[in-house]
């Protein structure tokens, strides 16, 4: 039987915040008790070294056992950590030609971990290709080993999931997708129709648009470099600090006007992070484009609200 709790990242710093340490060490000591599971990794975040880890932060766990099927079934082993609060429990589907499964699991303890469930044949076909696959190349730590499983298991290079520099076309894309859902946020808004039009502006707007423009920007100033977070967590520690201050400002209640002028401020650092993105990547930010949607928003903004002719 191989623990490997500490050889493969000297340098990392286990006694996490939140007792990083005791859940590990009561990982270990429950996997090790059953028959059934014959090695587990720890991923993402807490595998990661130096990577900003606090009380609330996920634990990512890989559970390589001879049947899937079994922790499939019955969820009672996830109460072996503590009360579960609720779960989700991915459908079982093929990975690399093997089912897995998956649970995302919190637990009224204020504990989060996310188990992935992968057989042993899984595993060794793993170690066989050429590369990690992004889950363990972003980072991993190999926690229990009762076969020597992960013995010839590649090094992750900790790279997976930082975003590359986008094509001519996606950058293009993106700035017209902007502009389309932009249009649609000033109708909702000419019909005072706040709630459809928030959910454009805060969802899809910024998650899908600015979000990835803001991104680039970072992975510009850092050379490509970081890794973000899903729905721009963690960005304000990336962010130039004027940036972050544009950012927030976006953001507001439901009084329409307000919205109004989230939209115009939503355009304004928009327009900023993409002719930035465009000139490093040497793109030309579409000026043309930007000054007709501009003045569409514009003109749908003032048109009066019984009007019966858009002209």
């Amino acid at each position: 039987m191989a623990f490997v709790a500490m050889s493969q990242w000297e340098n990392l710093e286990m006694d996490e915040k939140g007792s990083g340490r005791d859940v590990v060490d009561q990982l270990i000591q429950w996997a090790d008790q059953q028959l059934a599971v014959r090695a587990m990794l720890l991923t993402r975040s807490r595998a990661v070294p130096n990577a900003h880890v606090d009380v609330l932060s996920d634990y990512d766990v890989i559970l390589v056992v001879r049947d899937v099927e079994p922790f499939y079934e019955d969820r009672g082993w996830l109460q072996s950590f503590g009360p579960v609060l609720a779960v989700y429990r991915d459908p079982l589907e093929p990975y690399l030609g093997f089912l897995q499964a998956g649970y995302v699991t919190p637990y009224e303890n204020g504990l989060k971990i996310d188990f992935r469930v992968w057989p042993v044949a899984l595993l060794k076909r793993i170690v066989d290709e050429p590369q990690l696959p992004d889950e363990l190349d972003a980072g991993y730590r190999i926690l229990l080993d009762k076969e020597d499983l992960t013995d010839a298991l590649k090094p992750p290079t900790f790279v997976a999931f930082v975003p590359k520099p986008p094509t001519l076309s996606r950058y293009k894309e993106i700035i017209e997708l902007f502009f389309l859902d932009a249009a649609y946020v000033a109708k909702f808004l000419w019909r005072g129709d706040v709630l459809a039009a928030k959910h454009v502006l805060d969802h899809y707007i910024k998650q899908d648009y600015l979000r990835p423009m803001l991104e680039w920007q970072v992975e510009i100033d850092r050379n490509w470099s970081v890794k973000p977070g899903p729905y721009m967590r963690g960005l304000q520690r990336w962010l130039r600090p004027d940036r972050w201050i544009e950012l927030k400002s976006t953001y507001t209640g439901a009084a329409l006007e307000d919205n109004w002028d989230a939209l115009d401020r939503t355009v304004v650092l928009f327009r900023k992070a993409a002719s930035e993105v465009g000139a490093s990547l040497g793109y030309t930010y579409p000026r043309d484009l930007d000054r007709r949607a501009l003045a569409y928003l514009e003109k749908v903004k003032r048109l009066d609200a019984s009007a019966e002719r858009f002209g």
